[in-house]
């Protein structure tokens, strides 16, 4: 690793911030003119006086179907503490409609047109469906529910099985034969908001949440020369679970739609499936990481990002001989996938090692090394700044 570490002060001048906020209230503007727009949705930034030393800038990433205040306390505590903040939605979260405006796989029309009419002809398949429709709290289908829809879709066509196996490998020619997909939206729409800050001097750093962060490590791998160092919690470089994996594939054409953190927004299973194609990218980029210092959290209480496949790619990138960091989260500890957010509640869970998580996120940026086992103790280390309750 022949990257610094330790971050360098700059001061940023009036007219480098003038010139950064103007390039966002830009993109702002366009999102205003925008029918779809979502409120709650619109980046933010936290920017120090000018004439202030800062440690850089940090653009963070929100996780999946979520928004930018999932990470405020996270954005509050980094910017009271020598950071500059950038904080934009990842692609297509600042507006509406799912189905039209966020990153989606879907087959082809020729694929997908004769096995609608297929399922349109199946009563089993419609009652189902209504079924989905009518239920207001519907968040995502059970196992034995899973199971039996895939059963359901092979048995309408057996295609199906070796078409839905190229969303799982690295041939990008036979995943473009079958289906189409603007998954890449993720990083195109990162390299516009890191286009944003180029009159900001000094380092600039990535930090994101599941989808948000394959994110922040994508757009690391992508700009190696801006990007000095990448965090990621619990990145979706991969759906959890064989059977999870296989049912968002198979379910992607018959426009399922699930419920996210926005309890008003309905999005498509096909989203989904363009998050993790997303993620099949991050991996392929593995080898990019050798000069970016990384550090990675994960949890054992898993239920949207697969563990082996992080752990994996950990290792790809060099892991510990290459200087990255990474921790896992023991089941007991009761560490949910959303982890940044305290009040968060998910499958029942919710992060009480939260402080103690950002104290070492903060370490990691300043000295590029986190001391892992605080990472388990609520006990704030009275060494780094506190965080405030």
């Amino acid at each position: 690793m022949t990257a610094t570490l330790a971050p360098t002060h700059v001061t940023p001048s009036a007219a480098q911030i003038q010139q950064t906020q103007q390039a966002i209230a830009t993109y702002i503007q366009h999102i205003d003119s925008h029918p779809d727009r979502r409120t709650g949705a619109y980046p933010y930034y936290r920017f120090h006086e000018p004439g202030k030393a800062i440690l850089g800038t940090l653009m963070i990433f929100h996780g999946f179907s979520a928004k930018p205040h999932q990470m405020w306390r996270l954005t509050e505590y980094l910017f009271q503490n020598g950071y500059n903040i950038y904080q934009p939605s990842i692609a297509g979260h600042v507006y509406l409609l799912p189905s039209k405006n966020w990153p989606q796989v879907d087959l082809k029309p020729e694929i997908a047109d004769p096995l609608r009419a297929k399922v349109a002809q199946d009563p089993v398949l419609q009652l189902y469906l209504a079924n989905l429709a009518n239920s207001e709290n519907f968040t995502r289908p059970s196992y034995t529910q899973r199971l039996a829809l895939m059963a359901k879709l092979r048995e309408l066509d057996p295609r199906l099985e070796e078409i839905i196996a190229t969303t799982q490998g690295d041939d990008d020619t036979t995943f473009q034969k079958y289906f189409i997909s603007n998954h890449m939206d993720y990083l195109s729409n990162a390299r516009d908001r890191l286009h944003e800050l180029d009159a900001m001097p000094g380092d600039i750093y990535t930090l994101g949440l599941s989808v948000g962060g394959s994110v922040a490590l994508g757009l690391a791998a992508d700009r190696p020369d801006r990007i000095k160092k990448a965090i990621a919690y619990a990145p979706l470089l991969e759906i959890y679970g064989e059977d999870r994996r296989q049912y968002v594939n198979l379910a992607g054409p018959l426009d399922i739609k699930e419920l996210g953190w926005d309890p008003n927004l309905r999005f498509p299973v096909g989203a989904l499936t363009a998050a993790a194609r997303f993620g099949k990218s991050v991996i392929q980029n593995a080898t990019k990481f050798s000069n970016i210092p990384t550090f990675m959290v994960l949890t054992e209480n898993e239920d949207a990002a697969d563990i082996q496949t992080n752990q994996n790619f950990f290792q790809a990138i060099g892991g510990t001989a290459k200087g990255h960091q990474s921790f896992l989260y023991p089941a007991s500890a009761l560490v949910p996938h959303p982890m940044v957010d305290p009040t968060e509640v998910s499958q029942g869970m919710s992060n009480r090692f939260w402080q103690t998580l950002y104290q070492e996120t903060y370490r990691f940026l300043t000295t590029g090394k986190a001391t892992l086992e605080n990472l388990e103790k609520i006990q704030q280390d009275p060494t780094l700044a506190i965080v405030a309750s």
